[in-house]
């Protein structure tokens, strides 16, 4: 016991090396700068579990920890679908979460833009085939960026939600299927 505890003490941490703070600061404020430009105000994201494993859910929720802290840049993440521009869905789509999936969806304003984070949002993931799971996301709802990753880190969310809104789709113009 004591050679374990010696050994923790001397050697360094077992997290991975913090994103140069500079990147995720330009990242962040180009990201509200784009939505600002393009919705006239900040970004209102609702994240949806539709049955993940929840690694994805710790990336996101990092966003807002004290590192990235993306609220002051103007990307906010929402309690109800009905304040929402984005759904952010996690997880491969779970037979029982199908149809809140579809009520969350529908509860959301137009236009809107639906996310499938993580590999399992976009194709199934390791979950892929189960007895309990209809599929991706894009099985339910049709799904306007897939960001990768198993689980996608915070930095490659923020890139994706800014290629979101540098797309040359306009939500102004859609009907919200």
């Amino acid at each position: 016991m004591r050679h374990l505890l010696l050994n923790s003490l001397l050697s360094g941490p077992l997290t991975e090396a913090a994103p140069a703070a500079d990147e995720i600061a330009t990242l962040a404020a180009s990201l509200g700068v784009a939505a600002q430009t393009r919705l006239g105000r900040s970004l209102a994201i609702r994240e949806v579990d539709a049955g993940s494993c929840n690694a994805c859910e710790l990336e996101i929720h990092a966003l807002s920890n004290a590192f990235y802290d993306v609220e002051r840049f103007g990307l906010k993440f929402v309690a109800s679908p009905r304040h929402a521009d984005v759904l952010l869905v996690t997880g491969p789509v779970a037979k029982n979460m199908a149809e809140a999936l579809k009520r969350t969806y529908d509860a959301t304003p137009a236009p809107k833009w639906v996310v499938a984070a993580g590999d399992c949002a976009i194709n199934g993931g390791v979950f892929a085939g189960s007895y309990a799971v209809v599929g991706g996301v894009e099985a339910v709802l049709p799904v306007d960026l897939r960001i990768p990753g198993c689980p996608p880190s915070p930095v490659a969310l923020l890139k994706g939600l800014l290629v979101l809104l540098d797309t040359a789709n306009s939500p102004a113009s859609r009907t919200g299927r």
